[in-house]
């Protein structure tokens, strides 16, 4: 397991709503206060606003938008999901502040860090001061790019350090021994294969035209036709911008199969060493494929306990992940305003039982310290 990376905390500020002045009588008089953001959530002593929510929803909508969706589809998809997109956004404010608390915040720098010049490396940049330009001119925030980054990596520190690791290691050699007795399968060395590709991008051209092409390399390639020569003359597969089969014959890697995406592993199931197989069909384009080599998988399987440590964290790690999640929400003070407490507190599991609880009779010293849950009654 990987040593714990953190991340950089909230800061913290109770904010009831953002309120400004319209000077202009023609939309207010001078003294009316208008009212331009609200609060949906309250997450101890932080908030989620309705600008952070349509901040969000606008990103998935573009995300939605790369992966073919109309505008229109892909906002009405953001728009059902709402109430998820929000519990998304709770969930993530309490691991924030778990890691905060947990001091991880120069760990997680580090690890920023790290990612960023290993970008300006892929791209031949000297610094992250050119970087940054670099990122600029593409109309690339790199300070929003970092800001992303520390968020991911936090909430990945978080429930790697509090979840995974205290699963992986908690494990006992006899329950490490009763589940490889339960499970030989996963611990047989399975197939691996060597493979090549040439890739030809169907994006704004014909699709008839482009299976024809497909077919005709296969059959150049069946009749004794140089593969990293067709590779290099064809493939349209690129890496950082560049096309990369000109530099590596369209070589891709050594797989072990049951870890193949289905639809690859069936195109080369039947494909001895050396072998072509036929166009494969993809979202965005044809892929052919050269089986380089192939090794036999064992049918012994042979205990390594790193192996099965790794393999039960992998089994158990999403309900872990779910309850850690879970604890989190019952000790926290979480309040979801009245207009999406509906649809919202069934996602988080919030108690409703405790509401009376939580009302503002509570002290606000027992509220601060997460003695209450579940759903406060707007005031």
């Amino acid at each position: 397991m990987k040593s714990k990376f953190v991340s950089l905390g909230i800061a913290s500020i109770f904010v009831i709503a953002i309120l400004a002045f319209v000077p202009s009588s023609t939309f207010a008089q001078e003294s009316e206060l208008q009212v331009v953001d609200e609060v949906i959530a309250q997450i101890n002593d932080e908030v989620i606003t309705l600008s952070m929510l349509k901040r969000e929803s606008k990103e998935r909508i573009e995300a939605l938008k790369q992966s073919g969706m109309s505008q229109e589809e892909a906002a009405t998809e953001v728009s059902k999901r709402q109430p998820e997109l929000i519990a998304t956004l709770v969930n993530e404010a309490l691991l924030l502040q778990k890691g905060k608390e947990l001091d991880l915040s120069n760990e997680v720098e580090a690890e920023v860090n790290r990612r960023m010049l290993e970008v300006a490396k892929e791209q031949g940049i000297t610094t992250i001061e050119k970087l940054d330009a670099a990122m600029r001119e593409s109309g690339v925030d790199p300070v929003a790019t970092r800001q992303t980054l520390r968020t991911e990596i936090m909430k990945q520190a978080v429930i790697q350090q509090e979840v995974d690791r205290k699963l992986f290691f908690g494990l006992t050699l006899d329950e490490l021994k009763k589940y490889f007795d339960e499970h030989q399968d996963k611990f047989r060395k399975p197939e691996n294969v060597t493979i090549s590709e040439i890739f030809l991008s169907s994006a704004g051209k014909n699709e008839a035209e482009v299976k024809a092409r497909a077919l005709e390399l296969v059959r150049q390639l069946r009749a004794g036709a140089d593969f990293s020569k067709v590779a290099a003359a064809n493939s349209e597969r690129e890496v950082n911008g560049v096309r990369a089969a000109p530099q590596n014959g369209g070589k891709v890697g050594a797989f072990e199969v049951p870890n193949l995406r289905q639809d690859i592993a069936d195109s080369v199931k039947n494909v001895k060493v050396g072998g072509v197989s036929d166009p494969l069909r993809t979202n965005d384009g044809y892929q052919i494929f050269r089986v380089d080599d192939r090794t036999p998988g064992s049918t012994t399987a042979t205990f390594n306990e790193n192996q099965v440590r790794e393999a039960i964290t992998i089994e158990r790690g999403t309900a872990r992940r779910d309850e850690y999640l879970q604890t989190l929400r019952n000790e926290a003070y979480i309040k979801i305003s009245d207009n999406y407490r509906a649809a919202v507190a069934p996602l988080l599991k919030l108690a409703p039982e405790k509401t009376a609880e939580n009302s503002d009779t509570a002290k606000p010293a027992e509220k601060k310290k997460g003695k209450f849950l579940g759903i406060i009654p707007k005031p």
